[in-house]
């Protein structure tokens, strides 16, 4: 099973540990997450579903290009680390 894996930043605000979930995409890894920790839905996703601009998602040492529907495949063994992105000059 994936496991999830947070910023500290996003742990100041949400009480949100690694946590170890099923899912076959990030979305789906995800939400496993916010079932437990539902206010981290909206640190990370917008209304629409969609990762908002200033956060990003790394599976594996690389960044997912789908931001909208977060279908990105993960593996049983995948890591998944959510983080804010950098932004400005």
């Amino acid at each position: 099973m994936p496991r999830v894996s947070f910023t500290t930043n996003l742990k100041r605000h949400v009480d949100c540990a690694e946590q170890v979930v099923d899912g076959e995409t990030v979305s789906a890894a995800l939400d496993k997450v916010f079932e437990s920790h539902p206010k981290l839905r909206n640190y990370i996703l917008d209304d629409q579903g969609s990762l908002h601009r200033h956060m990003a998602i790394i599976v594996n040492g690389e960044a997912i290009t789908d931001r909208s529907n977060l279908a990105h495949p993960v593996n049983k063994d995948d890591e998944i680390y959510v983080m804010q992105a950098l932004s400005g000059g």
